[in-house]
């Protein structure tokens, strides 16, 4: 499953954008302010509205005046608007599937899910058909959508009333197999790891508790490391390995079991007789095997956004940890990352670059691959990291296809 097209209004700073034909491996750089970390704040959001609820979302993004801090600025009285495309297997079939959401205030009912559908062709022509279709908080969905032989007559709609408007439907409908699109969508929101990775939550002896992947903050990182040596050797001897070539002097990872019973990293370095505890190593080690973690997953996440991986790390390291994250892409998940370094963007194809700007307040997002100079220069050799550093990402600069 991938998104191909995303289609923000009135997000912040993102008052009005459209990304299509969205590869598996996106990378965006622009100046501090332009709007990456708000672009990324968008699948943090959509995760936090299905795992809670809207108004909570929405507190979370702006605090005690949640939809009003929200909103571009300019734009208080219109209504939040997000939809995303994405292909899913239905019947063997791969469908594009939109998910279309509206969130915006009443007067009697504060702020709400205005509208949410999700939606299909059932056959190669016509319009796509509404699958669910929920405004206020009531609406229907078809339980028998996979029955395409059927005439559209003749498919089933439930009726259905959510506890609160400020729910979304797929939400209650996702758990349910009858409701094939809504039920994927919903695995795939959940499933969604944006990386909040933080050193300090990485380090220190933690509780043992069962893990299959690494968490957003990175505190569960010697359990995950615990569950890859222990179900995953291979993989975990291949980080080490890859560990062993990137920072000098680490000969062996393990983790130990303190006696109380909880869990330790231990680092060895060859010059020294007893490993270190990762109290005493550099915040770059513990950074680095933590993104090899990571980005070597055997249950790759649906999609993975990192937002500037290059901090506390060597500028060496840069094109090996982006090729990591495009093979992470090419196992089946889609990565979005953003980037201030000219190194790590050296080592990622034109295709995969988006660059951001902002005026008067508003972000636009620009496609580098769309540009004949920027294609033309790289296929003269000239890297894209480079340009970047040039100033040759800039639309009043070059002329845009």
């Amino acid at each position: 499953m991938k998104i191909e097209t995303i289609r923000i209004k009135n997000f912040k700073a993102l008052r009005d954008i459209e990304m299509t034909n969205l590869p598996a491996y996106c990378v965006f750089v622009g100046r501090n302010g332009t709007g990456k970390t708000t672009l990324f704040r968008v699948f943090s959001f959509l995760k936090n509205c299905l795992a809670k609820n809207v108004r909570t979302a929405l507190n979370i993004e702006g605090g005690r005046n949640g939809l009003k801090e929200v909103l571009s600025r300019g734009h208080d009285k219109e209504d939040l608007e997000i939809e995303i495309q994405f292909r899913l297997n239905i019947a063997g079939i791969n469908r594009l599937v939109t998910y279309h959401l509206e969130i915006g205030d009443t007067p009697d009912q504060g702020t709400i899910v205005k509208r949410e559908i999700l939606r299909y062709k059932r056959g190669r022509h016509g319009s796509p058909f509404h699958f669910i279709d929920f405004t206020a908080g009531e609406g229907y969905a078809i339980n028998n959508e996979d029955e395409f032989r059927k005439r559209d007559l003749d498919l089933m709609r439930e009726s259905q009333k959510l506890d609160s408007p400020e729910t979304l439907a797929i939400k209650g409908l996702g758990q349910f197999e009858r409701f094939k699109a809504a039920s994927a969508f919903r695995q795939l929101i959940e499933n969604w790891h944006i990386s909040d990775f933080h050193i300090s939550s990485a380090r220190g002896d933690k509780e043992e508790e069962a893990a299959e992947h690494l968490s957003p903050s990175g505190d569960n990182l010697p359990s995950m490391a615990r569950h890859l040596y222990e179900k995953h050797r291979p993989v975990f001897e291949s980080i080490k390995q890859r560990m062993q070539e990137r920072v000098p002097g680490v000969t062996d990872i393990t983790v130990t079991v303190t006696e109380d019973g909880r869990l330790l990293m231990r680092y060895r370095d060859g010059a020294f007789v007893d490993p270190f505890i990762d109290k005493n190593v550099s915040d770059g080690t513990i950074k680095m095997f933590a993104y090899l973690v990571l980005l070597a997953d055997p249950k790759p996440h649906p999609i993975l956004c990192v937002e500037e991986p290059e901090n506390q790390l060597y500028p060496e390291l840069m094109k090996v940890l982006a090729e990591e994250f495009q093979q992470y892409a090419e196992r089946g998940g889609q990565v979005f990352v953003s980037s201030h370094s000219p190194d790590f963007l050296n080592a990622v194809p034109l295709e995969s670059i988006y660059w951001l700007e902002k005026k008067q307040g508003e972000t636009s997002i620009h496609r580098a691959a769309d540009v004949p100079l920027l294609r033309r220069l790289t296929q003269e050799g000239d890297l894209p990291g480079y340009l970047w550093n040039q100033g040759f990402f800039n639309s009043k600069r070059l002329p845009l296809e």
